[in-house]
């Protein structure tokens, strides 16, 4: 048995008790026969017995509990996230350093004391407060589905500019009873301001070889309509179709870019979901029949009204359609069906295909930047991968969700959300980088 052990708190029972024990003994002593004068010993070893071992039980546990507390308020204490952990009634129970940098509070100011949301009109208290309740802050972006935990928000501040993603999520106890909750704050100024700076410099690029390059396309486009030897043709469409190609990348670039930056520009309007994909699959029907590809399209059985921008949401079904018409195989056939979902306020938008399919393992880098799955790279070489990284953040700007199925050599399915309810729809344009 370890010393200290026995001159821990949890040892006072035990220390009470030994000469409680041994007094009662020595009186017994003067008035007991030898023979319970034992007993009366033996039952006070046992008593004492229990009681040291229990003692020295409880010493233990408690000495690993403060061993653990400390090693975990040694990390929460260097943790380069804030993390700010407060009760149901937001009475702040613990903040770290990394919490007092960003909010700009001491922690000895504002331990035990319950933060209301008027304490965001005095200075001192201001972004503490706008942390613990978004809904006072300036500029809030949600990221997270209202009511689920963990909740994660994005929010900016001016003078100093300051990026924060802040995630919020429940403390309970082993039964599920709510204690309280922890948020932790990641300062993302640096990144976004990376983020920008590079969106900034690809815009610049693109615009500038966007003139030039419309005009090369313009100009082989023109030669093709000229009357020349074949061999003189074979060149001329060889040069339509790289200018062309070209082009199409710098302009998704720009589109990633102004994306990134929540200045893409929305413009909604309400329409049926069923007429806006049959213009969208009109456009397409010359390319799908020039590709021996059978595209057919099943509409809701009746009218389904949506709020979008029809050229932008246009982009994400053409992208789609053209995509499931090229990496299709002989002969082979494209589905469009629309439905209403059921007893949600949603329709529902499925792209089916016969084609290649995706690869299980990459399925899940299928909607990130520059990504083509290794089949897709074999059956068409040209390709920016970044057709489907636009086509999800437009789907999620139109307040809908967007995800895919596929069977390897089988085919796949898309399938897009989009609200019927327009308070859906996020209220403004935001980014919707990778995250």
């Amino acid at each position: 048995m370890k010393t200290s052990y026995l001159k821990m708190p949890e040892m006072r029972p035990f220390w009470y008790f030994l000469p409680l024990a041994i007094v009662v003994l020595g009186i017994n002593s003067f008035y007991l026969e030898p023979i319970w004068i034992v007993i009366s010993a033996g039952i006070f070893i046992v008593m004492g017995s229990i009681i040291l071992l229990n003692g020295v039980r409880i010493a233990r546990l408690n000495g690993e509990i403060k061993i653990e507390r400390n090693e975990l308020g040694s990390i929460m204490a260097n943790l380069l996230d804030g993390l700010i952990a407060y009760d149901q009634n937001f009475r702040i129970v613990m903040i770290n350093k990394a919490a007092e940098q960003v909010t700009g509070v001491v922690a000895a100011d504002v331990i035990g004391k319950m933060m209301t949301p008027e304490y965001a009109k005095d200075a001192k208290f201001t972004v503490l407060t706008q942390i613990l309740y978004p809904s006072i802050a300036p500029s809030v972006v949600r990221r997270s589905e209202g009511g689920a935990y963990p909740q994660v928000v994005d929010m900016s501040f001016t003078n100093p500019t300051t990026e924060l993603r802040i995630t919020t999520d429940r403390i309970v106890d082993p039964n599920g009873v709510l204690l309280g909750f922890v948020k932790i704050i990641h300062n993302r100024t640096r990144e976004v301001s990376m983020l920008k700076s590079k969106s900034e410099f690809i815009e610049v690029a693109a615009h500038q070889l966007r003139t030039p390059l419309t005009s090369i396309n313009w100009i082989f486009e023109s030669l093709a309509k000229e009357t020349m030897p074949e061999s003189q043709k074979e060149m001329v469409d060889m040069g339509v179709m790289a200018a062309s190609n070209i082009l199409k990348t710098v302009n998704d670039l720009l589109d990633v870019s102004q994306i990134e930056e929540g200045r893409y520009g929305y413009k909604f309007q309400d329409m049926d979901i069923n007429v806006f994909a049959e213009q969208v699959l009109s456009e397409i029907m010359p390319y799908a029949q020039e590709m021996g590809i059978k595209l057919y399209l099943k509409k809701s059985a009746n009218p389904i009204p949506v709020s979008i921008d029809p050229q932008k949401l246009g982009i994400v079904l053409s992208n789609l359609v053209s995509n499931a018409i090229k990496y299709n195989i002989e002969n082979g056939e494209v589905t469009v069906e629309i439905e209403q979902q059921v007893e949600k306020p949603y329709v529902e938008m499925s792209i089916r295909d016969t084609g290649i399919g995706i690869p299980a393992e990459e399925m899940q880098r299928l909607f990130t930047k520059f990504f083509r799955a290794d089949n897709a790279q074999k059956t068409v070489a040209d390709g920016t991968g970044l057709g489907l990284y636009i086509t999800k953040n437009i789907v999620r700007r139109h307040g809908g969700d967007i995800w895919a199925e596929s069977q390897l050599n089988r085919g796949s399915v898309f399938h897009i959300t989009i609200p019927t309810d327009p308070t859906l729809i996020p209220p403004q344009e935001m980014s919707f980088s990778e995250e």
